[in-house]
């Protein structure tokens, strides 16, 4: 007889803060740093309680120094410990900037293979939150242009849960972007395995004429606009990224040939972006299965405007579904 999955409801915030519980758990090289992470539990609360329930020598409050957080993040994984970095916002992660590229990301090649640094950076970016400058970016192009560092996104609880985990177990640094406009979005968590490897991108809706693209919060935005898409008797099937370096292309060949038409839909710019990659490598391995060109839809080329215009810079399901009209009438 089959046993019935373990599965809970958590909101993606609750999700992280489950995830990182098990890491803290298992693993006593496991520790948390960040600006008031113990005796906050940070601005979005993702660490609340971890702190009384494993201490502060494994849940430490750090200066307002994010170049220094880092730094100390690479000596510890260098001195054998397993450090989760949280930088409060997306624009705040630029000082630290130095510290990522010239340290974090090189040391294992600039050591012959023989160091390894498993630090995870843990950054919640994108916009819908009407926040003040440097409170709504995304960075994601900078880092996945880097090699030596993965770059994941979860979309959603049960991805939040089992990548955060994921990620603490990889031997080598990883940028953990949390969707943060979508924190206190509930879903299903199943608690006995995950679904996917940490790198792995997933089909999260079936369709068979127009496949759209995306990671983190802009998942569900593809979700919605497929949804209406249904209804005018258009089929689209979602793709949710999770994995923004390494990219999985597997299944997202195997969608493009069967539709023949591409949407890739993201919150930042649209200039040198990872959107720009995927089109790119889709056009290149899909030549001869499109029947129209690779669309995007993202951020404007700008600064991340005011909170009262960010309605009208970040790309909805309208936005989302002008560009399916625009690939279906190809």
């Amino acid at each position: 007889m089959s046993q019935t999955a373990q599965t809970t409801s958590l909101a993606i915030a609750r999700a992280i803060n489950a995830g990182l519980r098990e890491a803290l758990a298992g693993d006593d090289s496991v520790v948390l740093l960040g600006q008031d992470i113990a005796s906050l539990g940070g601005v979005f609360r993702v660490t609340e309680g971890l702190a009384k329930d494993f201490g502060t020598a494994r849940v430490l409050d750090t200066p307002l120094a994010e170049a220094g957080i880092l730094g100390s993040s690479i000596g510890l994984a260098m001195g054998g410990f397993r450090p989760v970095a949280e930088i409060q916002f997306d624009g705040f992660v630029f000082p630290a900037i130095n510290q990522i590229v010239t340290q974090l990301a090189k040391l294992h090649s600039r050591s012959a293979g023989t160091m390894n640094l498993p630090v995870v950076l843990r950054l919640p970016y994108g916009g819908h939150i009407g926040a003040v400058e440097h409170h709504q970016e995304s960075p994601e192009a900078y880092f996945a242009h880097t090699s030596g560092l993965r770059v994941v996104s979860p979309a959603n609880a049960n991805d939040a849960y089992w990548m955060i985990q994921q990620a603490i177990a990889s031997e080598d640094p990883v940028i953990f972007l949390e969707p943060k406009a979508k924190y206190w979005q509930k879903g299903e968590v199943r608690l006995d395995r995950a679904s996917a490897g940490l790198h792995e991108s997933l089909v999260a809706r079936e369709g068979t004429d127009v496949t759209l693209i995306g990671f983190g919060a802009m998942v569900t935005t593809l979700l919605q606009a497929a949804e209406i898409a249904a209804g005018e008797g258009v089929s689209a099937e979602v793709i949710d990224l999770r994995s923004i370096s390494p990219v999985d292309f597997g299944p997202i060949v195997e969608s493009v040939r069967k539709t023949g038409r591409v949407v890739v839909a993201q919150e930042a710019p649209e200039n040198a972006s990872v959107g720009s990659e995927i089109a790119a490598t889709l056009s290149e391995r899909c030549f001869f299965s499109l029947e129209a060109p690779v669309l995007r839809v993202s951020g404007y080329d700008t600064p991340f405007p005011p909170a009262g215009n960010e309605s009208h810079y970040l790309p909805d399901a309208d936005r989302v579904l002008e560009a399916v009209d625009r690939a279906m009438n190809y």
